[in-house]
């Protein structure tokens, strides 16, 4: 993202075109996070510092796109990554979130990854998380990683989960899930989308 103020309205105009043709009640708010005033060269061109495009839903349908673990938000996200070009590692330069869910989630992520580490501590066992998403996962590692004790990521697709493990034990054998991993019924996808 070189000109990030164009990516910014690039965004902006997929969204409107997304919220306007959905007939969806949403208002939004792209926002530049990362770049200061300060950070920007003589010739007005950004700094190398961490910058980032940040999307901010309210209105009377966000729980459209917080339903099912926020699979609608995380979907708009990509599809904003991917008009952007972006490579995959770059994907968390963009980031979307509806009534600060992914804010709570991350919250809640915390708290669930304390209580991890004190059960796997004083169980010896190790803990499965629920399945999530690549970058759940990601953060899920780099919280755990706090605590001193292995984790790794198992399972395969949508299904993948992170396992912590007590310390000093054999990462390398996958543990199977401990649930299934959750696939949508064709018959309740239209149940979950009405027309306005």
């Amino acid at each position: 993202m070189n000109d990030l103020a164009q990516a910014a309205q690039t965004i902006a105009n997929f969204l409107q075109a997304f919220t306007t043709s959905g007939g969806l009640r949403l208002r939004f708010r792209v926002k530049l996070r990362g770049v200061k005033p300060e950070d920007t060269a003589a010739d007005g061109a950004a700094s190398d510092s961490p910058r980032n495009l940040y999307v901010e839903f309210t209105g009377p349908d966000t729980p459209v796109l917080t339903a099912h673990n926020g699979e609608v938000l995380n979907a708009l996200e990509h599809v904003a990554a991917k008009i952007l070009r972006l490579e995959p590692e770059e994907h968390d330069l963009v980031s979307f979130d509806a009534d600060h869910f992914k804010a709570n989630r991350d919250r809640q992520m915390r708290e669930a990854a304390a209580a991890a580490v004190e059960r796997v501590q004083a169980t010896g066992r190790p803990h499965s998380f629920p399945a999530m998403t690549s970058r759940e996962r990601r953060m899920l590692h780099l919280i755990l990683s706090e605590s001193g004790l292995p984790t790794a990521s198992s399972g395969e697709g949508p299904g993948r989960f992170v396992v912590l493990y007590p310390a000093g034990a054999d990462t390398s054998a996958p543990m199977a899930t401990q649930q299934p991993a959750r696939r949508p019924d064709p018959s309740r996808v239209r149940e979950n989308f009405r027309h306005r």
